[in-house]
């Protein structure tokens, strides 16, 4: 097709487009975009919005609003309710569909759409009141006995994106081949204005199912434990922040100081540069608030609530000091472990492959069974007998019996518990820690992502790293390597490779599910000398010179 003809076919589509386009701000978005056409420029903006439609998989659709098939618009959602509509009255479901909405641009709108579709279908179609946690939603499919729910939100996304996600009556994340059945119904659906919509019927929802929720989360933890804690918070300019004040208020804990320019929804997310609290200065307003405020600990949300991230007071133990310490997602996973373990909570402790090995450890001491899964709470939820999941990028389930998701306010609320039963027995966090790198060895973790232009790219990589793997990292040797697209371990087939080396460490090398990049996540065990008091300090400072030199020879042998 000459350059002539791929202009005129992007003209013919985009107009068909807009022509069916119920939303005023994406059809004008596109007759603008037709206005100049010849631009070079504009042509190559066409051509990204229609060389291929949004893929419905286990995350369900999430990316960059706007208009064509390539963008999150009221077109595609429409579709997509519409195919899962079909999905579910194929397989005889006619129990009501629940649905719910972040803060984030459209999210309101896409979430009465979908509703407005599952009504004229024949199914009651229940609205949260107004946007609220992820783990709300995951709480209320199962509360309200549905057949599915769906989730608009972006999670921790950039301001641009939104995305729809889709639980099945479980209650858990949809797995294959759920996912790509529901991909085949969406690709079937005819013209959007052929697609039914009852807008009548639809049940907005009260705040009953929100109080059944707060009631499960603060039945977590100890009524008669101590409540003394000074904690500063901020929900990221997310939804999560009059839910986690309505938690920790029923809970009995003093009422958070919240970093006030974050306190309220606000889609544009001003005030940081990626609304995920793991990056680099996501956390910077909280972490000032609770050097003012003498906090004993720091706590976030990411913009749906459903991770939570954890700060403490550096080593001084004071609060004197200047200098707080972000915990790694797989040290607040250990502290949550240990804390259920010591509780007597029984059940299968699982995380995700790329999280730290000390949770089989602890499980087996404390004689519970141990899993490992894929990357993904799609895969932990739904464990049988699951009594505790996490993956390191600070998604936590503790409370699975009413959320089979990560849950950032359940999670929020133990740690709070933990850092509150610490300070009455004078005593930190930092502490607990200790005494579990005493007992088990101190894992440290760390992680090496980047992002790549040119996506061709990072199958190369992956293929170099298997025709020429490495037979030293940091100076240990390479014992075993495992290609997880082989399905190692009894997991499902992933792209991916697993190096165990000498002296317990361990890398994992494997593209990411949602951007592009390549992420390598790096172990160490180091053995702690009991009887020296120094002897978890001086574990941490041989850790880190091990990740360093693991990580750098990494780099080199992945080429990255």
């Amino acid at each position: 097709m000459g350059q002539h003809s791929t202009r005129d076919d992007l003209i013919e589509r985009a107009r068909a487009w807009a022509a069916q386009d119920p939303d005023p701000q994406t059809r004008a978005e596109l007759e603008d975009l037709l206005a100049s056409a010849d631009d070079p420029a504009v042509q190559a903006d066409l051509a990204d919005r229609f060389r291929a439609s949004l893929e419905f998989g286990t995350a369900g659709l999430r990316g960059a609003l706007g208009a064509g098939p390539n963008r999150m618009n009221r077109v595609v959602v429409l579709r997509a309710a519409a195919g899962l509509t079909a999905y579910l009255r194929g397989n005889g479901e006619t129990r009501p569909v629940v649905i719910g909405y972040d803060a984030r641009h459209n999210s309101a709108v896409f979430a009465r759409d979908t509703a407005e579709v599952m009504s004229a279908a024949g199914f009651r179609a229940l609205l949260l009141p107004r946007p609220l946690p992820t783990p709300l939603l995951a709480f209320a499919i199962r509360d309200l006995d549905c057949a599915a729910g769906v989730m608009v939100t972006a999670s921790h996304n950039p301001p641009q994106d939104n995305g729809y996600k889709v639980y099945l009556g479980d209650g858990s994340q949809i797995v294959p081949p759920a996912d790509t059945d529901i991909a085949a119904a969406i690709d079937v659906v005819g013209p959007v204005a052929e697609i039914p919509r009852d807008g009548e019927r639809i049940e907005l929802l009260g705040d009953d199912v929100l109080d059944r929720y707060l009631d499960s989360v603060v039945g977590l933890v100890d009524p008669q434990g101590p409540r003394d804690l000074t904690i500063a918070y901020t929900p990221l300019h997310g939804v999560g922040g009059d839910t986690a004040v309505a938690v920790l208020r029923r809970a009995g804990f003093p009422a958070p100081h919240v970093a006030v320019q974050q306190a309220e929804p606000d889609p544009a997310f001003p005030t940081v540069a990626f609304p995920n609290p793991e990056e680099p200065g996501a956390m910077d307003l909280a972490l000032a608030l609770a050097a003012e405020v003498g906090a004993d600990i720091a706590v976030a949300n990411d913009p749906d609530a459903d991770r939570c991230a954890v700060a403490v007071p550096t080593a001084d133990r004071g609060h004197s000091g200047t200098g707080w310490q972000m915990l790694r997602g797989d040290e607040v996973g250990a502290l949550l472990a240990d804390h259920l373990l010591s509780r007597g909570k029984r059940g299968v402790y699982a995380q995700s492959i790329v999280s730290s090995s000390l949770l089989g450890k602890q499980a087996e001491a404390a004689g519970q069974p141990h899993q490992e899964t894929l990357t993904g709470f799609k895969w932990i939820g739904r464990i049988e007998g699951l009594a505790f999941g996490y993956e390191e990028a600070l998604g936590y389930c503790v409370d699975p019996e009413h959320v089979k998701d990560k849950d950032g306010l359940s999670a929020l609320l133990t740690v709070c518990e933990m850092a509150a039963e610490a300070k009455a027995a004078g005593r930190t966090l930092h502490d607990r820690l200790d005494d579990i790198a005493r007992r088990f060895g101190l894992h440290a973790t760390d992680q090496l992502s980047v992002r790549f232009d040119d996506l061709d790219a990072i199958p190369a990589t992956m293929q170099r790293l298997r025709e020429a793997p490495p037979t030293c990292l940091g100076g240990l040797a390479v014992q075993r390597v495992d290609d997880l697209s082989q399905g190692a371990g009894g997991l499902p087939p992933t792209d991916g490779l697993r190096y165990q080396l000498a002296d317990r460490a361990r890398v994992i090398i494997r593209p990411s599910g949602t951007e592009p990049k390549v992420k390598c996540y790096l172990e160490v065990v180091v053995p702690v000398d009991g009887d020296d008091p120094e002897g978890v300090d001086a574990a941490r400072i041989a850790a880190a010179g091990r990740l360093d030199a693991i990580r750098a020879d990494v780099q080199a042998a992945a080429g990255l």
